[in-house]
């Protein structure tokens, strides 16, 4: 197929499915993903497409809440990550579900389980698994973000320390090649650490676009997380801060089946 052909039905497909990931876009036309991202170029910089995370969705999206935004960006990660959460956490466990566009995907995940014990402050993670296969939920009270509609504020913090659960999951925007975990609200590290602090086993869920970078506020070092879940492993200098730092790195690989896909799943690091 020539490449104004590919670039025509890459449109189409986009129209259709709202957003695409280059991973998918790769296999559908059966060529590498930086062919695709050589296809797409020319699409971007004409407006015709804007460029998040992993793949490509419609300029016209754009006046969409920014959480929505984030749930399409590195679509095929987050849901990797899930479903290795989703082998994780079993029947009858307990945990404390940050309320993030990954723990969202988490949450999705997670609605296969049963007679799960949930604490949050998101509606949306409340809405997953609230009513369904006898679980409770558990929901923190406070001021609601119009963005994503999770609660925040000291009634939140207050709220968590009631509890004792077997994992806190969270998410964060970044982690550097020191191994710092970082976020862009200080709200969400407040709630992360918080969360942790109610925890048997302290679990990160971050996606490899978030590695090799940094956010606004620190959250917390390396040596306080149990175990890191994302869908590629990350370069071998930063496997060796997590390793000296005994965390335990869970690799799965895209739903799709491509390679990185959630029927393979490697470990990386100690635990």
């Amino acid at each position: 197929m020539l490449s104004n052909q590919r670039q025509a039905e890459i449109l189409r497909l986009v129209r259709e499915q709202r957003t695409c990931t280059i991973t998918d876009l790769a296999g559908r036309f059966d060529v590498s993903d930086e062919t695709i991202r050589r296809n797409l170029k020319p699409l971007i910089a004409d407006g015709r497409l804007i460029k998040v995370h992993g793949g490509v969705m419609l300029p016209e999206r754009l006046d969409e809440p920014p959480f929505r935004r984030r749930m399409a960006a590195s679509l095929e990660g987050k849901r990797a990550i899930g479903a290795r959460i989703g082998e994780l956490v079993r029947d009858g466990d307990s945990l404390i579900l940050e309320g993030g566009t990954t723990c969202l995907h988490i949450a999705q995940a997670l609605a296969a389980r049963s007679r799960l014990t949930v604490v949050t402050h998101s509606i949306e993670v409340a809405r997953v698994l609230a009513s369904r296969n006898g679980n409770r939920v558990f929901i923190a009270g406070g001021e609601l973000r119009a963005d994503d509609g999770a609660a925040f504020g000291d009634s939140v913090l207050a709220y968590l320390r009631q509890f004792h659960v077997r994992y806190a999951i969270v998410s964060v925007t970044a982690i550097d090649m020191q191994g710092r975990f970082m976020d862009a609200l200080p709200a969400d590290v407040a709630f992360a650490q918080a969360a942790f602090a109610q925890a048997e086993q302290r679990v990160v869920a971050a996606d490899h676009a978030k590695f090799g970078h940094s956010a606004l506020v620190h959250a917390f070092g390396a040596d306080a997380v149990d175990l890191l879940v994302t869908d590629e492993a990350p370069v071998p200098a930063l496997a060796q801060v997590f390793a000296a730092a005994g965390v335990e790195v869970a690799v799965g690989a895209s739903v799709g089946g491509r390679p990185g896909s959630g029927d393979r799943i490697d470990e990386v690091g100690a635990g």
